[in-house]
């Protein structure tokens, strides 16, 4: 029996990049003789087990061999008799088919180290076009080492367009399908990965409400990059600055899919994306498992984020109808996350990033002054239905006055 560190953490070793987990694959071995050995089977599919005192995965050595559409469909093989260079051979990059053995000796049967050094991510071998989750692991991965010059192997990606063409991305659940956007989104440089996608044709495919985006103007006096395609991009750019949180990520990509539906009769302007976007939000979130927090802030932020624009024109009424309508008086800390997907969307403009965003602290003021009124007092002062307007009389007196102090 023979031990392998694998895949991510000999990558990045490689990369210089600090190793946050192992994977390990046992060659020469049965799933009898590591129960034996106190591992602990965790894979029904395939075998996959614990050990028993790092709890790390080891995972036997196996081949995989397509027998049906989509990535369910394979027959697996983990006898004894599958070497390591068979393992890596059904991986789906160069730079991630490389392991390491105990004496440290590195294993790396098809240019992993080459491509490592000319920052290449190249598919290992045409059973590549038999998953489909590898185009969206490419776009992951591509997103992710952006920083460090990868680029995509101009063979890997005309292999992933031929599997868009074919139907074989078709085949991915939503499940699968927004868990590699969700890691993606978490990580910089998230625009990356729905740039690759875009390429490769299989935004319009999963996403076809931001694909739709591209080729669409907007009026060049706010938006000098014109695209709002690009201009999403540009705002997911700056969301990353911003927050860590997947529910700003996640509404400043949406915020203004409602712009992809707007007739063409009535570009560059776009009246009603907002509440257009809305039912997009609501869609797309149904056909995706999109954690609830994330759907209702951006819906908030498609609604809203053009009143926060022009804040300063606003009338107490209206400032009160937004704080109102984002629930801000009672939930403050998601009404500071639509505040920041503005921002982001305010500075994801081409010669704009840097601007100030000074409606966010308007709007900030305007709650704090919303908020002072003495709530108590007034429910002690009325009764039955005229408590909630005699506090909305009150909450816009202190906006008046909030908005004849600036």
């Amino acid at each position: 029996m023979q031990v392998y560190l694998v895949g991510g953490a000999v990558r990045d070793e490689q990369l210089g990049i600090p190793l946050k987990e192992r994977d390990w694959c046992v060659v020469g071995a049965t799933p009898s003789e590591l129960l034996d050995q106190g591992y602990k089977q965790v894979g029904k599919d395939f075998p996959v087990f614990l050990h028993p005192e790092t709890h790390e995965e080891y995972a036997l050595a196996r081949t995989e061999r397509k027998t049906a559409p989509g990535y369910h469909g394979f027959s697996v093989d983990f006898s004894p008799k599958v070497s390591i260079e068979d393992d890596l051979l059904r991986r789906d990059l160069t730079i991630n088919a490389l392991a390491k053995d105990s004496d440290g000796r590195l294993v790396d049967p098809y240019g992993g180290i080459r491509d490592i050094e000319n920052r290449v991510l190249r598919h290992v071998s045409e059973a590549f076009s038999e998953d489909p989750v590898r185009v969206l692991r490419v776009a992951k991965f591509a997103a992710r080492f952006a920083g460090q010059g990868f680029r995509i192997a101009g063979e890997t990606m005309s292999l992933m367009r031929k599997m868009v063409d074919q139907g074989e991305i078709d085949a991915l659940v939503p499940d699968r399908v927004w868990k590699e956007t969700e890691a993606a989104l978490r990580r910089g440089n998230s625009r990356v990965y729905f740039e690759v996608l875009r390429s490769c044709g299989a935004l319009e495919r999963l996403f076809p409400e931001i694909d739709a985006l591209f080729g669409v103007p907007q009026p060049a006096k706010w938006h000098p990059e014109i695209d709002t395609g690009l201009h999403t991009m540009l705002v997911l750019d700056q969301v990353e600055v911003l927050s860590d949180s997947l529910d700003v990520r996640y509404a400043a990509l949406t915020h203004d899919l409602g712009k992809g539906t707007t007739p063409k009769s009535q570009w560059p302007s776009h009246p009603g994306h907002e509440a257009r976007g809305c039912s997009l939000i609501r869609k797309l979130s149904e056909r995706l498992p999109v954690p609830k927090s994330a759907r209702d802030l951006a819906l908030i932020v498609s609604e809203f984020h053009t009143h926060c624009h022009r804040a300063f024109e606003l009338r107490e009424k209206t400032l009160l109808k937004v704080l109102e309508k984002t629930d801000a008086f009672r939930r403050p800390e998601r009404f500071e996350q639509f505040l920041t997907a503005c921002e982001a969307d305010a500075r994801g403009r081409t010669g704009l990033e840097d601007r100030p965003y000074e409606q966010a602290d308007y709007f900030r003021g305007a709650l704090a002054a919303a908020s002072s009124i003495d709530s108590a007092a007034i429910a002690a002062a009325h009764s039955g239905q005229d408590i909630p307007t005699a506090i909305r009389e009150a909450r816009l007196g202190e906006l008046r006055q909030f908005k004849a102090s600036i």
